[in-house]
């Protein structure tokens, strides 16, 4: 069956590398996220393994509907009982595009009606339902999925304590891939706030699968073979180097090694306090230097933002000699005003609404 992996848009063409990269199958790129091919044990592997995709959704059935009647027939047709988990409460979304069933609301209620005649209700408000349908109307071609991850991959289970406005694990995961840090040189984020960057990195230089402290929806379907899915774990290995972060807040020092703690990698992640203006090399081997400074989305005002840019571009190129420098931000003047040689931009990638672009050195 066809699977659709979600990512933020903008980073798909890296979640698509990763994907052949752990061996899945990719069938098709497109705006907000990558299909692959396989089969159920592949969905378990997709979930457990790849660090970029947000949802693993399951594409279960596809037909042509030009009347809600039509819609709701097809979908009553269908073997829920086979798929989904006895008694089970259900939640529906609904998208519709360029199509004689053009109210999404109406939809959704249709496939709701479907789903009951098989024993499936939806919860009541205040509670949270077991399984989540997706149903994408698109020229009037209708595809049902099944969201096989329950929440969002980007909660990798271990991070407890966060800072303001914090990146998600599998964006964070998707820039360093665009960065090309594979884990086999240091790396060093010098404004690591809950220590995001760090910890993704440290998990890649130890090869630990991202969803290996969590559970997924999939895990109540009927067909999910538990012994089978014991054996998907990616191999531990020792890091190559360690992986460093600072930020000049004791506060967020102490969030970041907590969170690496319990993801079980502070062997590998060190964190410190120390202000831009006095940061160094945390190891004699050159690596990458990454990292999410404030940018005026997040503050309101950009203008007190270039010194700390400055500050910044000054400290690499005068101490991080053999280093490459990466930093997420959404404005190209705050980029230019570290005075580093970046290479041209990379694509746009939607963070919580602000447009932001990963700006990466060549060896400084």
């Amino acid at each position: 069956m066809d699977m659709f992996l979600i990512t933020a848009p903008g980073q798909e063409d890296f979640l698509a590398a990763e994907a052949r990269e752990k061996g899945f199958k990719v069938t098709e790129t497109i705006s907000g996220g990558v299909t692959i091919r396989g089969e159920w044990p592949d969905i378990w592997r997709a979930n457990l393994q790849l660090r970029g995709a947000t949802r693993v959704l399951a594409r279960l059935v596809t037909f042509r509907a030009l009347y809600l009647s039509q819609l709701e027939l097809n979908t009553r047709e269908f073997d829920w009982p086979k798929i989904l988990p006895k008694y089970a409460t259900v939640t529906v979304e609904a998208t519709c595009h360029k199509s004689k069933i053009y109210h999404a609301g109406a939809a959704k209620e249709r496939v709701e009606t479907a789903l009951a005649g098989h024993g499936f209700v939806t919860p009541e408000p205040e509670y949270p339902a077991d399984v989540a349908i997706r149903v994408r109307i698109d020229r009037d071609h209708v595809t049902l999925s099944l969201d096989t991850s329950g929440d969002s991959l980007h909660k990798r289970g271990h991070k407890e304590a966060v800072n303001k406005a914090p990146m998600r694990e599998t964006m964070a995961a998707m820039f360093l891939r665009e960065a090309k840090f594979n884990g086999k040189a240091p790396l060093y984020d010098p404004m690591c706030g809950s220590g995001t960057f760090v910890i993704e990195a440290a998990e890649i230089a130890r090869r630990l699968d991202p969803g290996r402290s969590r559970e997924f929806a999939f895990q109540s379907f009927p067909n999910y073979d538990a012994q089978a899915f014991a054996t998907m774990g990616s191999p531990d290995r020792p890091a190559a180097h360690g992986v460093y972060g600072s930020d000049r807040d004791q506060g967020a020092v102490a969030m970041s090694t907590a969170n690496a703690t319990r993801a079980g990698v502070a062997d590998v992640a060190t964190f410190d306090a120390k202000s831009i203006g006095d940061i160094t090399p945390p190891t004699d081997t050159p690596g990458l230097v990454i990292c999410n400074p404030p940018y005026g989305a997040r503050i309101g005002n950009k203008t007190p933002l270039y010194g700390l840019y400055s500050s910044f571009g000054d400290r690499m190129k005068s101490h991080f000699k053999g280093w490459r420098a990466a930093i997420v931000t959404s404005d190209d003047a705050l980029a230019k005003a570290t005075g580093l040689p970046f290479k041209p931009a990379g694509p746009v990638v939607n963070h919580g609404g602000t447009k932001v672009r990963l700006w990466q050195t060549d060896v400084i």
